[in-house]
Parts: structure tokens; sequence; C-alpha cells
């Protein structure tokens, strides 16, 4: 059994020890007052905030997953996390950014007043967005504890923890006490910090990742110059074919896994994942991490800026890192122990037994510090969402409005470690990584976009239609998959979930007259949305001629576009450099560098113009 080394050992206390530190030195900071808590008094940089961001997203469960994807799918699995779908970073970038910024609200649910104003129906629509953020960050921060458990399980194994335990462990919750043990750790420097904490903390562990990610990049493209390689037929392609290769003659037990995945129906499935993904972009982003991130920045250019570099500094490190992995993996599969501690294959465990493998000390205790920042920083910003939307929208809105700076700050404690445990709850009872991101991702996600697209584009649309339109979307989302369609994959369920959540928008929409007219003339003034505005554009042209409206339409889609290719080209370029394929190198640089020339052009250059 391969243990960690002294110096591996040194090296993760040493970053523990840092961010400690981190979290006490930005202490007094954080205290000053809610917006220093909560946004880091919108003073930190946007190239900062778009690397904690990144940081954010470098996260260890999404990680396993990625890596997992590539070893069974090849080139193809960069289409995959259009689930998520990986390419709303794009449009947060391209204009929804600089619209979510311009409101100057502390949370999404506080933006909600920008848009409905502050009647009834802005109340229940504030209350239910409050209501889903909470439930989305519990997710998350459950998905995060389930990946980490498994991580540290096979560096940690439990037969040399539990003599020191005084109760026993069933082997199924072995990663869940893992889990449990290093999220008590991470409260410590998220709640002492706030978001400059986090933000800090997330520069310190990017660049522990990027180190990391280099050298195992640099592993994975030295063993494919030196092992036989040996994939399916179409595995090295982004198009040919579809997700369900033959494995049979291979290693036969991924042809489980694939028809587990429910992604065989490639075609379809890209389809599918596409239009969902537009759509959930449209929407905007949920109300977490990244959402608080969009507004701590200065200014609404900044905003944009951020979200542009997030795709930037990502992706090609990411996948540098999952690519490598991924090779180690496919050369070395004999030597690789995927057996789970219930006697299972579960290639979520690909990437922890390929680290403990192939990794060198040293640089060991480097990656371990890094993937575990990599959960801290996921889970930190995640919590941080949490705690603003508790303390912000629900403890100074309903419970005490004038409360002091002192009693905000032991608010803010006290609801992160209430969030904390009922995050450990949920996660003892998820099954697996992948169980609890398609509830995420499919579900939650696809009760959300009906009402979330209509709030930016359609001036008729009011706070009781937002509640009814979440409303609908959130029992479809329990109802359709729980006892309609219960073996269907939720991404072919999202079509339902959008109409059930259309119809209930627009019928909550007409049940009540529409939002106040100074509200609606202000929220379009000042956030300059493109979309069904006419009456209130024609109101504010009656009241000032020189006003116009925004009509930027068609060079934000067309920015969209170009953005999407350049991002993905960030993904494979990476791909195919560890596995050494020259020529699809070149053309993917070559598409990024006529993206780079567009995106200069048509949306960089124009990022301070201001609309008349």
């Amino acid at each position: 059994m391969k243990l960690l080394h002294t110096i591996d050992i040194i090296i993760i206390l040493i970053y523990l020890i840092t961010i400690v530190v981190i979290g006490l030195v930005l202490r007094k900071r954080a205290q000053r007052s809610k917006d220093d808590y909560l946004l880091g008094g919108k003073s930190i940089p946007w190239y900062m905030l778009g690397l904690s961001n990144a940081s954010g997203m470098f996260d260890i469960s999404g990680t396993i997953w990625l890596v997992t994807l590539m070893f069974v799918y090849g080139i193809k699995s960069a289409w995959i996390p259009w689930l998520w779908p990986v390419f709303n970073q794009i449009f947060l970038m391209v204009y929804l950014s600089k619209w979510l910024r311009r409101s100057n609200a502390t949370t999404g649910a506080e933006w909600i007043g920008t848009r409905f104003g502050f009647g009834k129906g802005a109340k229940m629509s504030h209350i239910i967005v409050v209501v889903f953020a909470l439930v989305v960050c519990l997710g998350y921060l459950a998905y995060g504890f389930i990946g980490l458990g498994k991580f540290v399980e096979i560096f940690v194994p439990w037969e040399l923890v539990s003599n020191y335990i005084p109760f026993e462990v069933s082997p199924e919750y072995v990663p869940h006490f893992y889990g449990t043990m290093f999220t008590i750790f991470a409260v410590f420097y998220s709640l002492l910090g706030g978001m400059s904490g986090i933000v800090w903390a997330d520069v310190v562990q990017f660049a522990i990742m990027t180190i990391a990610a280099l050298v195992i990049g640099y592993l994975g493209w030295q063993a494919v110059g030196t092992g036989g390689l040996n994939v399916p037929d179409g595995w090295m392609s982004p198009f040919s074919g579809g997700l369900d290769m033959d494995w049979n003659t291979i290693i036969p037990e991924v042809t489980d896994k694939i028809q587990s995945d429910g992604y065989g129906l490639f075609t379809y499935l890209l389809l599918m994942m596409l239009f969902k993904g537009i759509l959930v972009s449209v929407a905007g982003p949920a109300p977490t991490y990244d959402m608080q991130k969009i507004l701590s920045t200065k200014s609404p250019a900044e905003a944009a800026k951020m979200s542009g570099f997030v795709s930037v500094i990502l992706m090609p490190i990411r996948y540098l890192m999952i690519a490598g992995f991924a090779a180690l993996a496919l050369i070395y599969y004999d030597k690789l122990d995927l057996l789970n501690s219930t006697g299972n294959i579960d290639f979520e465990l690909i990437l922890p037994t390929a680290i403990k493998e192939f990794v060198p000390v040293g640089l060991l205790g480097l990656l371990l510090a890094g993937l575990i920042a990599a959960f801290m920083s996921t889970f930190a910003g995640t919590l941080n969402a949490a705690q603003a939307y508790l303390v912000n929208d629900i403890y100074l809105k309903y419970t005490k409005p004038n409360a002091s700076t002192n009693q905000i700050k032991n608010m803010n404690y006290i609801t992160g470690i209430v969030v904390v445990v009922v995050s450990i709850v949920l996660g003892l009872f998820a099954e697996n990584v992948n169980a609890i991101l398609n509830i995420i991702v499919s579900v939650l996600y696809g009760s959300y976009v009906g009402a979330n697209i209509l709030k930016w584009h359609w001036w008729r649309f009011n706070g009781e239609g937002f509640f009814w339109g979440m409303v609908a979307g959130l029992a479809s989302a329990y109802i359709v998959p729980t006892f309609l369609f219960p073996d269907v994959n939720e991404l072919y369920l999202f079509p339902i979930l959008l109409i059930v959540s259309l119809i209930g928008s627009i019928i909550g929409t007409y049940s009540a007259p529409p939002t106040e007219e100074n509200v609606l003339k202000d929220f379009y003034k000042n956030v300059r949305p493109w979309g069904f505005w006419k009456p209130i554009h024609d109101k504010l042209v009656a009241e000032d001629s020189a006003f116009k409206k925004n009509e930027s339409f068609g060079m934000d889609m067309f920015n969209v576009a170009v953005g999407i290719v350049a991002q993905t080209t960030l993904v494979i370029i990476p791909m195919y450099i560890i596995f050494r394929q020259d020529v699809p190198v070149y053309i993917g640089i070559a598409i990024l560098i006529v993206c780079v020339f567009l995106l200069k052009k048509f949306w960089w250059n124009k990022l301070e113009e201001k609309l008349d």
C-alpha cells in the first residue's frame, strides 16, 4: 500500500496553514460592513475575481467527473459539460454580466426589487428566489462533499484511521466521514474572511493547480509517446460516430458505464444540450457564487471582463490536467485499482487512483493540496452565496432591518454553520457525484429557466408571474422525474419542465396588474436589456426624445457564437496536445486566433461604450 510521504504531508499542512492565515488577516476587513463581507467592498480587481471564479469551478468533484468522461468518451467528452452549460460564461461575458451588475444589488434575490418593485408579487418572487438559491447551494455543497470524500479515501485508507475513531462507520459511508472532516476545516476561513478571504485563498489554490496541471499534462504527454494507446474507433474525433463506442474488446466494463450514463444517442443528446444550454444561459446565472462574483466587481465593464477571463484562465489549465490523467489511466489501466469499498468497479476513482499510482513524491503533496483546495474554494464560494441570501434576504429584510455590524457578523457565522450542517446531512443520502450533478443541472435548472428568461425580456412579466413560474417549475421538477418518467435521463425531461414553467409564468402574470410603471422605467433605463419592452421604451422617449434603446442583440449573438467556438477550442487544444495529435492542434490554434481577433474588435473594444 502506497502511503503519503512525509514531504507530501508537510506540503499539505503548509497549504492549510496558509489559508488559515489568510482568513485571520482579512477577518477585520470582512467585519467592516455587510458589503465588505459578502462582496469584498466591490473593490477587488476583475482579474482577481475572474481567477477566483475559475478556481471555484476547478472543483474536485467536477474534475473527477471530467477525467472519467474523457477516459470513456475521448475527445467527444468536450461536449458533455454543455450540460452545465459550460458556455453560460460566454453569455455572461458578452452582455448578461453587464446587465446584472448595473442593478447594484447584493444578491440575486435583492435584484428582484429592481425588476418587480416591492409589492405583493415582488415579495412572493423574493421568497421563491431565496428558496431556489438555498436548494441549489445545498446541492452544490453536498456534491462537493461526496467528491472530496471519495478522493481522500484513496490516500488515507480507512483501516489506518478506524482505530482512532470511537465509533463505527460502515464502508459505504467512509467517503461521507472524510468529506465531513474537511468540510469542518473549510468552514473556518470562509466564515472569517468573507469574499476577500475567499478570493485570496482561491489565488493561492489556482497557482498550485496550475503547477500541478502542467506537470500532470507533461507526464501524460510523455506516457502517450512511450506507451501503447488502445482506444475504440472514434475516440480521437470530436464529431464522428456516437458516444456508444465499442469498448468490449478493450475494457468491457466501460460498456456498462456508457449504458448507465445514458449518453448513447449522441446527436440527439448534443442537440438537447445545446437547446437547454442556450435557454439556461439566456436566463442568466443561477443565484450561487458565480452571481456573487459578478455583483462584487467594480463596474459593468469589469463584470464582463471577469466573466470572459474565467474561460481563458480555466479551460487550458484544467484540461491539461484532465487529459494528462486520462492518458495515464488509459495506458496504464492494469495498474489502477478501481474497486470501491463495496467491491464494485467505480470509474469515478480513476482520478484519485491515477494520482496515487503515477504522481511522484513532492508533486503528490502539491497536487493533493491543490485538489483539496479546489473543494474548499467551491465550498467557500457556495457557502458565501448561501449566507448572503439568508442574512441579506431573510434576516435583514424580514427580521432585523436595523441590525448592527456586530449582529450581522454573528448572523453570518450562525447561518454559515447551519448551512454546512444541512448540506452534510443531504450528502449522507447521496449515492454518488453523478446523482447529485444530474439533479442540479437537469432538474433544478430546468425549473429555473422559463421565469428567468421572461424577467429580462418581457415588460409585462410581473412578480406574480415569476413566483408561479418558479413554483410550477420546481413542482414539476419533483413530480415528472419521480412519478411520471422515473427511468428517463433527466436531460430529456427538460422540455417538459420548461413548458410547465412557462405556463405557470404566463398564467401568473395575467392574474395580477403589471409592475409599477416607475419601477419598469428605472429598470429599463438602468439595465438596458433588449427584448419586448416597446411600451416602456415609448414612455421614456416621450419624456426624453434623446433616449435610445439597446439595439445590440445581433452583435451580442454574433459575439456569443464566436465566444462559444473560442471556448470549445480552449478545451479541445489541450486534449490534442497531450495525445500528440499535431494537425488538430494547429487547426484549433488557427480557429482560436480568428475568434480572438473578432472578439477584440466587436466585444472588447466596445465594452466601455455607453448607451445614450
